[in-house]
């Protein structure tokens, strides 16, 4: 699992990608190049159309279906399901989630990447928790159309009134009546509900607010036309509102479901959701270093080519030591990246759970890092929309705060070490 890149810059494989099969060799390449030619240009292309007077932000952009419909057709579509939840490929391109993670590092150098192969967020959550815990029934009405891209999702669990970072605190109740069920709550940070493709939320609420502390929490599934639903905004990070899918404030108000749409049972939403953000929280930390790969390329490129004070901003001694340092917290971040999916694929996410902690703290921090490098590096241009360091910034410190704050994870991590050195005297 050597990262090293030196070879990358004489034109040759990458040491690191020297030891995966053939076919995820040349996944890798495929992807690279398509990036290269088709999903570049449209980073161009949004910020050109996003700034023109009187545009509707919030409808789907046309070059990027007729992308995703090429994507698809290439074959290069949901590579993110892994080998274990899908022993028979049914779904997914059946990889392992180390062989996953040199093809989401790719995805990662641009934020339209991952929706043009199918492999984006929350859609990847949604997927798996879906195929993991949904029935029969469930799975040919939401998941076949999601794997198809003919849909989208969003997943509902934080709420504004309450400390969303301890889950337990969550109000929304979901509660039974005859073959129904009734959903009130009121959720915030809902990424993509604003999408006008999106169908299908997963939601998390209370079942029974007297059962033990984590089972009183239940996940149903609630098509987004249902009567009661309202998006009341969407929300902007610093400025960004991610249009066309947006990060939504939303209302349910005496929303009524079906009895079958609840995943696995009531009182299982834990379960659920340990199951889901194991996966996704390695996938965010896997498109983190492709971020931090992108910005490191960009300053490389920025600073061998502007002047400052007679030479070139390469030349100078500062620049040089950002570049080497940014160079090392990659390396370093990769390697625990690749480690935790090593030990997803050997012994599954529950077990691989301190690993996935380590690297959900490490990965954000490390890509800010490299990232505001980069910006100081351009200077006043690394601010604006015409590179995309600012919004990768953007998403970089989201992710410190998705998927559980870094308190939350370094909280995880200490136990552990406290309780495996408790168990050392033993």
């Amino acid at each position: 699992m050597a990262s090293s890149n030196v070879s990358s810059h004489t034109g040759q494989m990458p040491v690191s990608l020297q030891g995966l099969s053939p076919r995820v060799q040349d996944l890798h390449k495929r992807i690279k190049q398509f990036i290269k030619e088709h999903v570049l240009p449209l980073e161009v292309l949004r910020v050109q159309r996003l700034s023109q007077p009187g545009i509707n932000r919030w409808e789907i952009m046309p070059e990027m279906e007729e992308v995703k419909a090429r994507a698809k057709a290439e074959g290069l579509w949901n590579l993110f399901l892994p080998l274990e939840s899908d022993p028979e490929v049914k779904y997914g391109a059946g990889l392992t989630n180390l062989e996953y993670a040199f093809l989401c590092e790719e995805m990662g150098k641009t934020l339209l990447a991952p929706e043009v192969f199918n492999c984006s967020a929350p859609d990847t959550g949604n997927m798996e928790t879906i195929l993991r815990y949904g029935t029969e029934e469930q799975k040919q009405k939401w998941l076949r159309p999601l794997l198809d891209g003919e849909i989208r999702s969003c997943f509902a669990m934080t709420e504004p009134k309450v400390a969303s970072s301890d889950a337990t605190n969550i109000e929304s109740s979901i509660r039974r009546e005859g073959n129904h069920y009734i959903i009130n709550g009121h959720k915030w940070w809902t990424s993509g509900a604003l999408d006008p493709r999106c169908k299908i939320c997963i939601f998390m609420g209370k079942t029974d607010s007297g059962a033990a502390k984590h089972k009183q929490q239940s996940m149903i599934l609630v098509p987004m036309d249902t009567p009661g639903i309202t998006i009341v905004r969407p929300l902007t990070v610093f400025g960004y509102d991610d249009a066309p899918e947006g990060h939504g404030e939303v209302i349910f108000e005496n929303v009524r479901v079906p009895v079958s749409n609840i995943l696995l049972g009531e009182g299982r939403g834990f379960e659920i959701a340990q199951g889901r953000l194991g996966p996704g929280r390695i996938h965010h930390c896997m498109r983190l270093i492709g971020y931090a790969e992108r910005a490191l390329e960009l300053m490389i490129d920025r600073t061998m080519n502007r002047v400052a004070f007679g030479k070139p901003l390469a030349a100078q001694g500062s620049i040089q030591q950002d570049v080497a340092r940014s160079r090392i917290e990659i390396e370093q971040c990769r390697l625990l990246v690749l480690k935790a999916a090593h030990m997803m694929d050997l012994y599954g996410n529950k077990v691989a759970a301190p690993e996935i902690a380590m690297i959900k703290i490490a990965a954000p921090n490390m890509a800010l890092k490299v990232i505001d490098r980069a910006i100081q590096a351009h200077g006043g241009g690394g601010l604006s929309m015409d590179f995309p360091l600012a919004p990768m910034f953007s998403a970089a410190r989201t992710l410190r705060l998705a998927d559980g704050p870094d308190e939350v994870h370094l909280r995880v991590v200490a136990r552990i070490q406290y309780y495996l050195a408790r168990q050392a005297k033993l």
